[in-house]
């Protein structure tokens, strides 16, 4: 049982030490988010194997709102951190379509489909 401890602690300590070095060093939020959560993981099972050793139970609750921190934080960063491509994105309104049409030196007619101007029939053709 002694043997199992101590290499489980040296095995978390690694992990610890690992996942502040990204800490510091990731070059994107995310890289951080993600060793952040490693962090909170190593904790986790650092408290679970005193828990181990000491034989207590009293710990279990600690364990169980630490984890479910670490997820709420993660699933939070997941939500900020995602991008919609514009093809799926919500619908615009009147204003951001003219925005957009702008942008992009579109006349707003013919965004609709047609030259600017253009009337249309029932067959689609255009008199001018």
């Amino acid at each position: 049982m002694i043997v199992a401890v101590i290499a489980a602690a040296v095995l978390l300590t690694v992990a610890a030490l690992l996942a502040l070095v990204r800490v510091e060093r990731g070059p994107s939020m995310l890289d951080r988010a993600v060793a952040l959560d490693a962090l909170t993981i190593t904790l986790v099972g650092a408290i679970a194997v005193e828990a181990i050793w000491s034989r207590r139970t009293e710990t279990i609750p600690i364990l169980v709102a630490l984890s479910m921190v670490g997820f709420v934080g993660s699933v939070t960063m997941a939500r900020f951190a995602a991008k919609e491509p514009e093809s799926e994105g919500a619908p615009h309104s009147r204003e951001e379509v003219a925005a957009q049409a702008r942008a992009a030196d579109v006349p707003r007619g013919e965004q609709r489909g047609g030259p600017r101007g253009a009337e249309t029939d029932d067959e689609g053709s255009t008199d001018r």
